[in-house]
């Protein structure tokens, strides 16, 4: 017998962290400033110049030479996601209800040491995640390439940040100085590192992100025997685009979860929330009475409304625990889509910081 299904990214709609940006952060200098251009880079080739074989979420595969470099091993990876976990309030509990009145999988770009953290912490099954693989252990660099790497990774964090207009659709739209950058980020990437030993991290991790994202979607509904009408996808940012499209496309409903702009221009629903608690309330409404009933609740978003559902009981009664007030859920249209994308990428910023807020 068919059941409707959950699938959900990992930070975000779960964590409050940026896995990959904290690794940077700790263990390269300069490494917040140097992860977020390379992040604005990821933007570029995955939304604009839609490099072939490349997808959204690569970004995690262009930073490990530079990791590795600086000496970052896979236990201190294990250590480090272990000892910087931080869940969004209600998480812990919010995994295990939904678990128990649906089929639940996690879809996360991140590294596999990151998973394994979150799975020792709340319980989930390892076996229903779908993540980025690595073990740095297996990768020796030479002396000279990782002296070359630390110098170009300050070069990188002293590069000046990309920026574009919406709607830009080349590199030669872009101002001259980003077109500098790309040009040299591109020789980086794709002639130096490409012709070494560190090159081996490119070519061999398979990032869980853009294309692969919709990928996990289609292989969790063999597990299931469903079909995508009865999935419910939420994701936050430019990794869940195409899982997002492809679940909106397929009948299902796709949700975006304090969302920054590319996440909000795929999704069918807008959700700002400080806890976890609002993800339970969905699910549910998605198991009782499927897509219609979420669109008709979102319609009619109140509390007043939800009083008159008992699936809303637990969260109306954790309502005062929210960050910023009652969790806010939105139906997306062209109307309102310019400003659900600034109201929810400013919400977004202050439940996870700036800095890992304001990444793609």
């Amino acid at each position: 017998m068919k059941t409707v299904q959950l699938n959900i990214d990992c930070e975000g709609p779960i964590t409050k962290n940026d896995n990959a940006f904290e690794l940077c952060q700790a263990f390269v200098p300069k490494g917040d400033k140097f992860f977020a251009l390379i992040s604005k880079y990821d933007d570029f080739l995955a939304d604009i110049e839609k490099k072939p074989g490349y997808q959204a979420g690569d970004t995690l595969k262009l930073i490990l030479p530079f990791l590795k470099a600086f000496g970052l091993t896979h236990q201190q990876m294990i250590d480090y996601s272990r000892s910087h976990l931080i869940l969004l309030p209600g998480a812990k509990e919010t995994l295990h209800q939904v678990m128990e009145i649906m089929p639940t999988f996690i879809i996360s770009t991140s590294y596999e040491p990151y998973l394994e953290a979150l799975c020792q912490v709340t319980g989930f099954p390892f076996s229903q995640i779908y993540c980025t693989k690595i073990d740095m252990d297996q990768y020796r660099l030479p002396e000279d390439e990782q002296k070359y790497l630390k110098k170009v990774a300050a070069e990188i964090a002293d590069m000046p940040m990309l920026e574009w207009e919406i709607g830009v659709d080349g590199l030669y739209e872009l101002s001259s100085q980003s077109q500098d950058t790309i040009q040299r980020l591109a020789a980086i990437f794709w002639e130096e590192i490409c012709s070494m030993e560190a090159g081996r991290l490119l070519a061999e991790t398979k990032t869980i992100g853009g294309r692969a994202k919709a990928r996990a979607v289609l292989d969790s509904l063999k597990i299931t025997n469903n079909d995508l009408s009865r999935v419910m996808y939420l994701g936050d940012s430019i990794t869940d685009v195409e899982a997002l499209d492809l679940v909106r496309d397929g009948g299902g409903l796709s949700v975006s979860f304090n969302g920054n702009g590319y996440a909000v221009g795929s999704a069918e629903i807008c959700c700002l929330s400080g806890q976890a608690s609002i993800i339970l309330l969905l699910a549910a409404l998605f198991k009782k009475g499927g897509k219609n009933l979420v669109l008709e609740v979102a319609d009619n978003w109140s509390i007043e409304r939800l009083k008159d559902l008992k699936e809303a009981q637990d969260l109306l009664a954790s309502q005062e625990t929210g960050l910023a007030g009652f969790p806010r859920l939105e139906i997306i249209n062209e109307k309102n889509r310019e400003r659900l994308v600034q109201e929810s990428e400013a919400f977004r910023k202050e439940v996870r910081g700036m800095a890992i807020g304001s990444l793609g």
